[in-house]
Order: structure tokens, then C-alpha cells, then sequence
């Protein structure tokens, strides 16, 4: 049986400082400061291995991320990572225990940004601003990332994993894409293209994330228990906006996962040039252009999807839904995957409003149609502006008040995530620790907290179990314990 589908994103977003020297990594220090001001807790690098390969191997000229323990990171009382990446800030999510949680805490990040940059103007200068966008291009040839993460099976080959992958990734674009005008990185001129991504991934498999960028991505860093456990790092996502798209890109990934996890695709679906055929389909907004599979059959990227979404339905009734949060969950995502692929195949305009680069593209039209084509420069600024944090300048956020936009979280209940962290997964103990006993934690990450409890030494709280230290497990506990003295003798006495 699948293990269950604990997920999280990693967004990197874009970003300028305006009015001074626009040094992002100053800028992005600021933002994050601005935001955890003397309630920071600092990262602990103690597990970070970003080189370690899950074939085993790296090539000569691979290379692993660095670490970058110099810059700003800290640790939420929500159970997220808020932290500066190379030239970016960004915002991890909490683990999260299925696709609409994940959406949720997701969404969460983009409020924590906003109020960032509302808190910001206090560390600068006047006449200088922050401004963020959660998009994944500057226009100007570079592209910073959105990442998945979910949890797997170590006993699972990993060569198992790329060859289902593969098209599984070529082929979601179609309601993962973000959108984005025009083309860079040599890719051929067009006017739109579904995802902002797609241009810059040149190998299949790899380990690099910045440069040489692969379609499957083969850090093995579990942040959990790495005899039982792998966590797939996905770095070919866009930054969604719409509820619904975020949703469809975790949950339909997730079950997926399941399905290869428990042998269940029996149908050999390999793309003859899988990094060529990313930009294929990218490149039509059509969704009619087909793509050559290893057999030297065509499909188009629907096709693939309907595919893999037959074998989904059929996993469903004979597996259930327990993997990826259970029969509500597991139901929405397989009726929202149908619903959308039978509008994009029919009428994709009927998902304007779920599906960013349909909702993006509706926009563009119209102002192109208002004012003699695409050729104006306004329509670049436009694709950009969609993106933008701010509430009352976002392009979409116009569109979400305008009621044109559907949503599936309610935003108290977003408000909320902005503090408090999942219930259902291991960041419930490291968001109550940090919120209960700020001043006690030394620091923290994935899969431990470290506490000051008064003597020597610090007491280091292993959390190698992503399922472990949920409300369920913990919060009677909490309830015992009034300092983190007690928590730690609590822990370590016999039960």
C-alpha cells in the first residue's frame, strides 16, 4: 500500500527593491526581517545534504545546491521555513497531509509576503519599497523555482520513479502552467506559452536546480527517517494563484505517486524527447500539438492525461483514497482532474478562473483585442502584474474580487495558517514549541527542535516521523507541560 502523500511547496519569488542599489539578497534580507522581527528562530543546517544523489551517484560536472547558512532563515510559528535562496526569498510550507491543506498553507505564504512588504518600509530608507511577485521569470533569461515535495517509499527503485514521471510532468502543464508571454533561453519566439518553467529545463534527470535544470530532480534529502523513507523533490511546477490549479497540481501528483508506488501503471508511457516535448507543449495553448512517445506513436498532451487519469479512476475503486487524505479529498481531486480536462479538451475557457494560464491569457486577449494585437508593450507588464503580491496592485486579486476567480478556502481560515500550524502532521509540535516557547528554541528544522531548557546541553527533539507529533499525538502533552524542561522529561521518561 502507498504510504500516505505528506506534501509541501517551496516557493522562491521574485523580487525588487526599489529607490536604492537592487541587491535582491539585501532586499530579501530586509523583507524576511521586516517579518519575524524579534520573534525569529534560526535553521538548523545539521541535516542539510543537498549533494546526495538518489542514484547513488552524481556526475563529474553535477551541482548540488549550496548551503547558505550566512543569510537570513527562520523557523514560523506555522511550522514553515521563511528564508533567503541565493537571490530570493522564499517561503516553504509546513508538511501538510493532503493536496488541499497544501494549497492552503500555500496560500498562506502569499499573505506572509504581503505583510513582509508592508512591514518593510521601517528597516529602509525613504523612497525606497519591496515589491514581491510569485511568478518564475524576470523576462530577462533567468528563472527561479516553485517545488514540490512528497513523501515515498524508499523501497521504491528510483528508476521506476523517472520513467512514469516523465510524462507525468511534460503533460500536467496543461493545468499546472502559470502562463507567460513570449519565449527566453533560446526556446523559439511565440506570443503565450502555458508555463512560465518550461523553457529552461534541459536534461531529464539531474541534480542541479539553478543550471542544467532537470525535468525529474534526484536530491535525496528525506528530512525523515532515510532507511524507510524518500522525498521527491519536483522542481518543474509553476507558482500557481488559482485555489483550483494548486490543488490539481498536488493532488493529481500525489495520486500518481500512489500509483506508481504500488506497481499499478502497467502501460509504458515514455516520450521519445521528453525535455524537447516540455517545450512542445508549453509552446500551444492549443493543446491540439502532438507529441512523439518512445514507440514512435503521437499524442497530444491531453491524451497522456486522459490516460493516466482512466488508470487513476480505476486505482481509486479497487485502492481507495487513504494515501492522498482520504475519500473527500481523494473524490475532489479526481472530479476537478476530470472536470478540467474535459473543458480544456472542449472549451478551455470555461476554466478561466481555475487554471492560471487560461485565466492570464482571457486578460491578455481582451486588452490585445482592445488595443491592435500583442505587439504592445503593456501586455508583457500585464503578464507580470498578475503576479504581484500586493492585493491592491495584483491583476489577479482584481479578478478574485471581482468575483471571477473560484475559490476553495475560506480566508479566515488563511489568516489563520499565516500562524498556526497543519494539526495533522509533525509541524504541529515545531509551531507549538515555537509559539508557546519562543525564547527557548535554540533552533529548529524538518526533523528536529532544538530546546534551551535551562542547563547543559540543549536538548535536540528528533521528529523522524513526518505523521508524528500531530495534534492527536502531542497536544494533551502540551496541555501537561508549562516549560520546556518538562516537555523534554515528559519525552525522554518511559511511557
Amino acid at each position: 500500500m502507498a504510504l500516505p502523500k505528506v506534501c509541501g511547496i517551496e516557493t522562491e519569488y521574485g523580487i525588487v527593491l526599489r529607490g536604492a542599489d537592487p541587491n535582491p539578497v539585501l532586499a530579501s534580507s530586509v523583507l524576511i526581517n521586516a517579518y519575524v522581527d524579534d520573534r525569529r528562530v534560526g535553521w538548523d543546517f545539521e541535516d542539510e545534504s543537498p549533494g546526495r544523489d538518489a542514484r547513488g551517484y552524481a556526475g563529474d560536472d553535477a551541482m548540488a545546491p549550496e548551503v547558505e547558512t550566512h543569510l537570513v532563515n527562520a523557523v514560523l510559528t506555522n511550522g514553515a521555513r521563511y528564508y533567503v535562496d541565493h537571490a530570493h526569498p522564499e517561503l516553504s510550507t509546513p508538511e501538510c497531509s493532503d493536496p488541499l491543506q497544501c494549497t492552503l498553507y500555500d496560500k498562506a505564504g502569499e499573505r506572509i509576503l504581503a505583510r513582509s512588504m508592508e512591514a518593510a518600509p521601517r528597516l529602509l530608507e525613504a523612497g525606497q519599497s519591496v515589491v514581491v511577485y510569485k511568478n518564475n521569470s524576470d523576462g530577462k533569461g533567468n528563472s527561479y523555482g516553485t517545488h514540490e515535495n512528497y513523501l515515498l517509499d524508499r523501497e521504491l527503485p528510483f528508476g521506476e520513479l523517472v520513467r512514469h514521471l516523465l510524462p507525468w510532468f511534460v503533460t500536467r502543464q496543461v493545468f499546472t502552467g502559470a502562463g507567460k508571454v513570449g519565449s527566453e533561453h533560446g526556446a523559439e519566439p511565440v506570443e503565450f506559452q502555458l508555463s512560465q518553467r518550461a523553457d529552461f529545463f534541459e536534461e531529464e534527470v539531474g541534480l542541479e536546480t539553478t543550471l542544467k535544470r532537470p525535468l525529474v530532480n534526484t536530491r535525496d534529502e528525506p528530512h525523515a527517517d532515510a532507511q524507510r523513507y524518500r522525498r521527491l523533490h519536483v522542481i518543474v511546477g509553476d507558482a500557481n494563484l488559482c485555489e483550483v490549479a494548486t490543488f490539481l497540481k498536488v493532488g493529481t501528483t500525489a495520486l500518481v505517486l500512489c500509483m506508481i508506488e504500488d506497481g499499478f501503471i502497467d502501460k509504458d508511457y515514455s516520450l521519445r524527447m521528453p525535455v524537447a516535448a516540455v517545450r512542445q507543449v508549453s509552446h500551444d495553448p492549443t493543446l491540439r500539438r502532438t507529441i512523439e512517445m518512445a514507440d514512435g506513436s503521437t499524442m497530444t498532451a491531453l491524451d497522456l492525461q486522459w490516460e493516466f487519469f482512466r488508470l487513476a479512476e480505476k486505482y481509486a475503486d479497487e485502492s481507495g483514497f487513504d494515501p492522498v487524505g482520504g475519500d473527500h479529498i481523494g473524490g475532489m481531486v479526481l472530479s476537478r482532474w476530470e472536470e478540467a480536462l474535459t473543458a480544456l479538451e472542449t472549451d478551455p475557457k470555461a476554466m478561466e478562473g481555475r487554471i492560471d494560464w487560461v485565466t492570464k491569457l482571457a486578460l491578455l486577449e481582451a486588452f490585445a483585442d482592445r488595443n491592435g494585437g500583442w505587439d504592445d508593450p503593456k501586455i508583457a507588464l500585464m503578464d507580470l502584474q498578475y503576479h504581484d503580491v500586493r492585493p491592491e496592485r495584483s491583476l489577479y486579486e482584481r479578478l478574485v474580487r471581482a468575483g471571477r476567480v473560484e475559490r476553495l478556502l475560506d480566508d479566515a481560515a488563511v489568516t489563520a495558517a499565516m500562524d498556526h500550524p497543519p494539526e495533522t502532521t509533525r509541524a504541529y509540535f515545531r509551531g507549538n514549541c515555537l509559539s508557546r516557547w519562543p525564547e527557548a528554541v535554540v533552533a529548529a528544522n524538518w526533523d528536529s527542535v532544538i530546546l534551551d531548557t535551562g542547563g547543559d546541553p540543549l536538548q535536540r527533539i528528533p521528529m523522524m516521523e513526518p505523521l508524528r507529533g500531530t495534534k492527536a499525538h502531542v497536544d494533551a502533552l502540551f496541555k501537561e507541560c508549562t516549560t520546556p524542561a518538562e516537555l523534554v522529561a515528559k519525552l525522554v521518561s518511559p511511557q
